[in-house]
């Protein structure tokens, strides 16, 4: 633990790739972090001990952090599929967390109910029928435009072909 403390003054003081300094605070971008914010408490790179629960490809996973897996940084963190019930997923989140801090499972606890939500509202607007934009072809409008013009100008002149040749026809009777 004392190994935290040490990494979190040289991302706070000199460098973290992650940070985004605002007019209103310091925001995180590292794709773990629970909240967004760059401080000590919520610092997944800082925190030997972290947890928190992510979206890839429609599963949602908790990701557990321990200071055991620390040697091993390709597999330092545990990945534990949640199921879409969310009653099962909150008692899987409660199991795995038993012994973590308060604060941290409630906030796993509202990103997983956020997840979940967007999730539904996503499947539902898979389900819903789409209004597709077809594009206009101004080139072929163009063209045909064109075309029906001279076939009604060619079918006017037949008619006034028809019509004198029936006059003259008419006329000789």
């Amino acid at each position: 633990m004392n190994n935290d403390g040490i990494i979190w003054e040289v991302l706070n003081n000199q460098f973290c790739s992650f940070k985004i300094k605002t007019d209103v605070g310091n925001l995180c971008r590292h794709p773990h972090n629970l909240t967004g914010r760059c401080n000590r408490k919520e610092c997944p790179l800082a925190n030997s001990k972290y947890a928190t629960v992510r979206e890839t490809n429609g599963r949602i996973h908790l990701c557990l952090k321990t200071a055991e897996r620390a040697h091993m940084p390709a597999k330092q963190w545990e990945k534990i599929e949640l199921p879409r019930n969310y009653a099962q997923a909150v008692a899987i989140i409660d199991e795995n967390m038993q012994y973590w801090p308060g604060w941290m499972i409630n906030i796993c606890k509202q990103r997983l109910t956020k997840i979940t939500q967007y999730l539904i509202r996503m499947r539902k607007l898979k389900l819903k029928s789409k209004h597709t934009l077809v594009p206009i072809k101004k080139k072929l409008e163009r063209r045909e435009k064109s075309r029906e013009i001279r076939a009604e100008a060619a079918a006017r002149l037949d008619q006034s072909i028809e019509k004198e040749l029936l006059e003259r026809l008419k006329s000789k009777a």
